[in-house]
């Protein structure tokens, strides 16, 4: 066993301001949280209830095994956009009579369940993450459709929801709607194209058109249980497949659905499970609130991986990447973090090597971010950082065995890409409180905006005016800092969540988990590197 040990002085003045900035963060997400948990607000979520309803949050609880841990995705969906936070959606992975379930659960106390971008956006993603992982999709259906201001957004690409639909029932990943309240016009395709559908008397609603756009249409008066009601649906269209009776009797339903799938996990059973040596508590010190300081990553991985327990690979070469392999609550896993922020060739090779022997041996990857991109100036343009930084974005870009991102620093420019950032398909994407993401540090891009302004007006004889640029220079630093903070970031949906830092160990657990719900497997092939 290599047990990592610990450097870091818990008592020392570094480590106190370190957490005390990253407890202050943490707040700033408790007031957000705060917000999520109201949902549409405290008339809005009591007017529901007087119709005898349970809110979104309240239908999860009950259709998750008890005591199970429900871990929820996007949570910060449409932060600081035009919508609510959360994007009048709840969703994430619980366990559903012993198997792991995508659940997706409109919140109709928010505008009426209806689906604005960021909605959609929200939705996509979490049917993406669905798929990849061969997890069983719950959706707890009430919901008025678009929002129809912003149908221009949404109706287009909306089609994707009911086409992802069809394509996991067709790879055999079971879906089941249980319908709460309306689900009409484009979203009457939600059940309509689910394996299973679960109605309830005298509450589900489901039709293409109600009662005033069919009369508008055809002259047809007709009212809302004859025309789209649970017991039409359940005696005459079919649609319905089961009718309950209330919200609990429709989610006890839909557990026993869960419970005969016959749906097993294809991927590798976990090991034995170790607890690491060192304190998760001790995480909020770790990453100083300057991200200019660096940090040991295996600081991070002592207090993450099985028993502290870490081989290293390469420890020698390319010392500003640390890589290795280690368990995560049993889940076997390749681990690379930035070490020293610059990625420099060797750092690049490094990484490209160990990335094809863990397609090699099948092994998930986790990419720990901070990096703030591949080292440039004239000695490493002649030392082919180009080809190098090349060849660790095409490993990432072509590996076939799942992987995991984690922004705990800095993740800037190219360096993102080749740490696997959003576009690059990790199965899972997080960020602590600490991270910052964008195409280069606010600083540095604001002088290369004003440095390129003040050139150009001098290779052009024309006058500059050094004060109005210095101001134009803050400002741009201003921006871009602020768009390269996680709860922006979180906000647009390129992460799946912000978290705690001592939750990190419980949540790459729960998606090496969910992962492994499928097979992990790795095509075991590359294309050409240029060396």
């Amino acid at each position: 066993m290599t047990a990592l040990t610990t450097a870091a002085d818990t008592g020392a003045e570094e480590y106190a301001a370190a957490a005390q900035a990253m407890r202050a963060k943490l707040r700033e997400l408790d007031e957000v949280n705060e917000q999520l948990a109201a949902a549409g607000g405290e008339k809005a979520v009591e007017r529901h209830r007087k119709r005898g309803k349970l809110t979104a949050r309240e239908r999860i609880e009950l259709l998750v095994d008890r005591d199970a841990p429900f871990l929820e995705l996007c949570p910060y969906a449409a932060w600081g956009s035009d919508f609510p936070v959360g994007a009048s959606v709840v969703g994430g992975i619980g366990v559903v009579s012993g198997v792991e379930c995508m659940i997706v659960a409109n919140d109709p106390t928010i505008a009426g369940g209806t689906t604005n971008p960021r909605t959609l956006k929200k939705q996509l993603r979490l049917k993406d993450i669905a798929m990849e992982n061969r997890l069983p999709m719950i959706s707890l259906v009430e919901s008025g459709g678009a929002n129809l201001p912003t149908q221009s957004e949404v109706f287009i690409p909306g089609g994707a929801t009911f086409r992802h639909l069809a394509e996991m029932s067709k790879a055999g990943i079971p879906t089941i709607s249980i319908v709460f309240g309306n689900s009409t016009a484009g979203g009457a395709y939600q059940p309509g194209m689910s394996d299973h559908v679960v109605m309830i008397e005298q509450q589900s609603k489901v039709f293409l058109g109600g009662p005033p756009l069919v009369k508008a249409a055809t002259g047809e008066v007709s009212d809302d249980e004859s025309l789209g009601g649970a017991e039409m649906h359940a005696r005459t269209s079919g649609l319905a497949d089961h009718l309950a009776r209330d919200e609990q009797d429709a989610l006890r339903i839909g557990r026993r659905i869960v419970a005969r799938l016959n749906h097993r996990k294809e991927g590798p059973a976990p090991g034995p499970v170790a607890a690491p040596l060192h304190s998760g508590e001790e995480l909020l010190g770790i990453v100083p609130e300057d991200l200019r300081i660096p940090f040991d990553p295996r600081e991070v991985l002592a207090r993450v991986v099985d028993g502290s327990d870490f081989d290293e690979f390469k420890p020698l070469y390319g010392s500003g990447m640390v890589t290795g392999w280690a368990r995560i609550h049993g889940y076997p896993v390749g681990i690379v973090a930035n070490s020293k922020g610059v990625i420099f060739s060797e750092e690049a090779q490094k990484v490209t090597q160990f990335i094809q022997i863990a397609n090699r041996q099948r092994t998930p990857l986790l990419f720990l971010h901070n990096t703030t991109g591949y080292m440039v100036g004239r000695k490493y343009e002649e030392g082919g950082i180009i080809k190098h930084g090349s060849m660790m974005v095409n490993a990432v870009s072509t590996s076939t065995v799942p992987h995991i991102s984690l922004l705990i620093g800095a993740s800037y420019g190219a360096g993102h890409y080749g740490m696997c950032g959003r576009d690059y398909n990790p199965r899972f994407l997080f960020a602590w409180p600490s991270a910052k993401s964008a195409v280069m540090g606010g600083a540095q891009l604001a002088d290369v905006v004003t440095s390129v302004a003040k050139a150009s007006a001098e290779a052009r004889g024309l006058p500059f005016d050094d004060e109005k640029n210095e101001l134009r220079r803050a400002a741009i630093e201003k921006q871009i800092e602020a768009e390269s903070l996680p709860l922006f970031l979180s906000g647009m949906v390129y992460d799946d969540g912000i978290i705690d830092p001592r939750d990190t160990r419980t949540v790459l657990g729960l998606s090496l988990s969910a992962i492994a719900t499928g097979p992990v497997e790795s095509d075991r092939s590359y294309g050409i590197f240029r060396m």
